[in-house]
């Protein structure tokens, strides 16, 4: 297995999905660098289930993105399952670990990313679980901005409040590309001017994805659909703030053939290159 974060950031992904299993099986090498899982999904898993995962594991980086620690809710973070988390990340050796700055349970999941206030006491109370968290896994962990549809108190922008977090909590940031644009239509600012004002040096991933039209202002992040071409023009131009890094295409559901799947990865690795190109 060759390690594509350490050796180049020049790097697409796709989320390993159970309806994915036998498309990336049967997969070429060159058709992905990574394969980004929820740990949750696959710690323990056996059965056909995790002989295809373990097989997959051998052949591609893994890349891990978190569904359920909760970093912003009110209650105690899971010890227990954070040091299980540790002991996957080390077996497979996967070289970033990633969140979302939300909440998702408090006597029990919610079973959605609900959006924090951003305020001072929200900046002091995730910066000191991501705190706790990096302590307990033993490496730094990635916030993902994600996509919000009601707001909850705002006593500075997400721009102020993610950079705070990030800076507090010394962390790094995954930047969903489409979460951004999702956002610009739902709560009305300029996504340039959002990429713009994020710390730069903090950004090691970016994901893309579809998202589905409800109206002219209401975007809503699927994740099961094509990604539409003012995301890419979007993604493009974090690159070039940003930098390239290794992306990764969502694709949650109403997965199409895999044919189509590695024309948008194609797209990708022709957005990096013309990044890289230009310097």
């Amino acid at each position: 297995m060759h390690n594509t974060f350490t050796s180049t950031k020049a790097t697409v992904g796709l989320g390993l999905r159970r309806g994915l299993m036998t498309d990336l099986l049967a997969a070429r090498d060159d058709d992905v660098d990574f394969l980004e899982v929820a740990p949750e999904n696959w710690i323990g898993i056996g059965g056909a289930q995790g002989h295809g995962f373990r097989a997959l594991a051998e052949r591609f980086t893994l890349s891990c993105h978190g569904l359920s620690l909760s970093l912003g809710g009110p209650a105690p973070l899971d010890v227990g399952f954070l040091r299980e988390v540790r002991l996957f990340l080390d077996q497979y050796k996967v070289p970033l670990y990633s969140e979302h700055l939300s909440y998702c349970s408090d006597d029990g999941h919610l079973y959605d990313l609900l959006p924090l206030p951003f305020t001072e006491e929200a900046v002091r109370h995730v910066s000191a679980r991501i705190a706790q968290a990096q302590d307990i896994l033993g490496r730094r962990l990635a916030v993902e901005n994600v996509s919000y549809y009601a707001a909850p108190q705002h006593d500075m922008d997400e721009v102020a409040f993610t950079n705070a977090v990030l800076r507090e909590a010394d962390c790094d940031l995954l930047l969903d590309v489409n979460n951004v644009y999702v956002n610009s239509i739902n709560h009305d600012f300029d996504p340039q001017t959002f990429l713009a004002g994020l710390d730069s040096g903090r950004v090691v991933g970016m994901h893309v994805a579809g998202h589905f039209d409800q109206s002219e202002t209401l975007k809503i992040d699927s994740h099961g659909a094509p990604v539409k071409p003012v995301v890419w023009s979007l993604l493009a131009q974090a690159y070039a703030r940003f930098g390239v890094q290794p992306t990764l295409l969502e694709r949650d559901f109403n997965f199409p053939p895999f044919a189509e799947l590695r024309a948008e990865l194609q797209t990708l690795r022709r957005l990096q290159t013309e990044a890289m190109s230009r310097g």
